[in-house]
């Protein structure tokens, strides 16, 4: 069983920069493909970023390539997403989730999944 607790989230200007953690439970963090959705009112959770194990692969939404970076520490049992220039569009619960141990692909569909966690909220004023 794997339990996740995200933090960092916040109100930010637009233009801003934000940096959320995921700390994660569980003896089998470095065998596990994490990622980050979000989702705004009103509409689907989405995929924003994916990390492999060993943090050497990873896989961004077109909509926020180049702005947001997506990063792990095994030693810690944390995964990270730095987000800079920051738009309004980007305000939405993110959430951290975690691939079943031991699968290699990072997949951008919630389903494939198996945990999550409770999720932090980022504003984005203009």
């Amino acid at each position: 069983q794997v339990q996740l607790a995200e933090s960092g989230g916040g109100l930010v200007q637009a233009g801003g920069s934000l940096r959320l953690s995921c700390a994660a439970s569980g003896r089998t963090f470095s065998s596990s493909v994490m990622g980050w959705f979000r989702q705004a009112p009103g509409k689907e959770r989405e995929f924003v970023a994916g990390i492999s194990w060993s943090g050497g692969i990873t896989y961004y939404a077109d909509s926020v390539k180049g702005r947001f970076t997506i990063s792990r520490d095994n030693a810690r049992n944390t995964v990270y997403l730095q987000m800079n220039s920051l738009k309004p569009e980007d305000t939405a619960v993110y959430y951290c989730a975690a691939r079943p141990p031991y699968q290699h692909s990072i997949l951008v569909v919630t389903t494939g999944y198996d945990y999550w966690g409770q999720g932090t909220q980022v504003t984005v004023s203009s």
